[in-house]
């Protein structure tokens, strides 16, 4: 197989179940980072350090979103209640993060949101039918133009966001979790 050649559907299945297991680990370790970060240093943005991990998890909640329920069903109504455009527009890709707590929602309302889309998304890839994999999605998109490509993009966008709090952490004076 090229690299820009797509799997056929036995593979690309493989590849799935081999996806969801490598999301629930890199959400695990982001949980595990997160328990181990007082919440009143979540919107704190070390010298030099352009974020804080208030907007990782932000961000990680809008990006696994898109990548596991918006880019492999579509938006439904429900989800402006899960990911408000002004949300989106917050933690999106090209946001800019803000040091003011204030204007933002708290920790616990992040990391529920965090949660809550990790659990929806779950729930609902549990029960795809394999054929949608291969179903192709529009820019942008990472390592294959189709359904599979999101999915298969997610935990190593996660594992990014990881090492970012992992360097935020240090940077604020904590010990190193791993």
């Amino acid at each position: 197989m090229t690299a820009d050649a797509l799997p056929d559907l036995k593979t690309a299945e493989s590849m799935f179940h081999g996806a969801m297991g490598q999301i629930d680990f890199a959400r695990r370790y982001t949980l595990e980072l997160l328990e181990a970060t007082p919440r009143d240093v979540w919107f704190e943005m070390p010298a030099g350090l352009p974020t804080h991990v208030a907007w990782q998890v932000g961000h990680l909640a809008v990006s696994q979103y898109g990548l596991l329920m918006f880019r492999i069903r579509g938006r439904r109504p429900e989800d402006l209640e899960l990911i408000p455009g002004t949300f989106r527009k917050a933690y999106g890709r090209s946001a800019v993060p803000k040091p003011d707590a204030s204007t933002q929602p708290t920790a616990d309302e992040l990391l529920d949101r965090l949660n809550r889309v990790y659990e929806l998304a779950h729930g609902e890839l549990a029960d795809i039918d394999p054929s949608v994999l291969l179903e192709p999605i529009d820019m942008p998109y990472a390592v294959y133009p189709v359904k599979l490509g999101a999915i298969l993009f997610c935990p190593m966008h996660e594992q990014i966001h990881c090492g970012q709090i992992g360097l935020l952490r240090r940077a604020l004076g904590l010990e190193s979790v791993r």
